[in-house]
């Protein structure tokens, strides 16, 4: 799963059409509507901690788990400027490990796409589950089969004072996954460009696989979304925000 390395440093920048803003606002009105106002809060796959400054802000406790140094070093940066009383881990979310209970998992912008193997996205929402309190909330997204198929095989370029990427995506259906090549390259000190070069791979997943999977992990479903929006999502849909409820420790409580 080792991804965003290099492009760590730039990835903000080229992923300013992402409106967080909407993102958490609409993250923070489901956690409401469930009667969780505060109190702590996992951001799975935080990467730069964008979305986990965000929430942060909107009262949450929160802990922050990524797989990749690079990007949680971008997202202390963030915390340092913010001053914000984050805790950020550097852990793979397949065997995530906690010190306690959380109110509410998130994972935003496909997180969980890098997840390939249906055995092992199974065992992340196993963990989750583990690890919310009674009743506990997860909030998750994912891309979908239709996005992928949209984007196909393609090539994506985009240039900037900061650097510049080219993005060579390749896309099988029939095994369901998305490779895509970055090259990229960002200007140092000096005003030369260095070069680098990344290869990330996601999954693409559907609506009733993911509650299967949910179902396996002991999670109740209770909403699907149409991305960040009331939307209910459709055939066309590229990105679908799920939102689901832990109950098996209210279960042994009756018990």
């Amino acid at each position: 799963m080792e991804a965003y390395q290099s492009f760590a440093r730039v990835y903000d920048l080229f992923m300013d059409d992402v409106d967080y803003g909407t993102w958490s606002r609409f993250l923070t009105e489901k956690l409401k509507k469930y009667g969780i106002r505060d109190g702590l809060v996992l951001d799975l796959g935080c990467g730069t901690g964008k979305m986990t400054e965000l929430l942060s802000a909107a009262g949450y406790d929160m802990i922050g788990v990524d797989g990749s140094p690079d990007m949680l070093e971008e997202a202390q940066e963030k915390k340092l400027e913010s001053g914000r009383d984050i805790l950020y881990l550097l852990q793979d979310m397949r065997e995530f490990e906690l010190y306690g209970t959380v109110r509410a998992v998130v994972s935003c912008c496909d997180s969980l796409n890098y997840i390939l193997e249906r055995e092992e996205l199974l065992e992340v929402f196993r963990l989750v589950n583990n690890y919310l309190d009674p009743g506990g909330l997860f909030c998750f997204d994912f891309s979908t089969e239709e996005k992928y198929r949209q984007i196909g095989e393609d090539t994506i370029a985009d240039s900037r004072e900061e650097g510049s990427f080219i993005w060579e995506n390749y896309y099988d259906p029939e095994e369901k996954i998305n490779e895509y090549d970055l090259i990229f390259f960002l200007r140092e000190e000096s005003g030369l460009y260095r070069k680098f070069e990344e290869t990330h791979y996601q999954r693409a997943y559907t609506l009733p696989e993911i509650k299967e999977l949910l179902e396996g992990a002991g999670l109740k479903f209770l909403e699907a979304h149409e991305g960040y929006t009331e939307g209910t999502p459709g055939a066309d849909c590229d990105r679908i925000l799920v939102i689901a409820r832990e109950q098996g420790k209210e279960r042994e409580r009756e018990e």
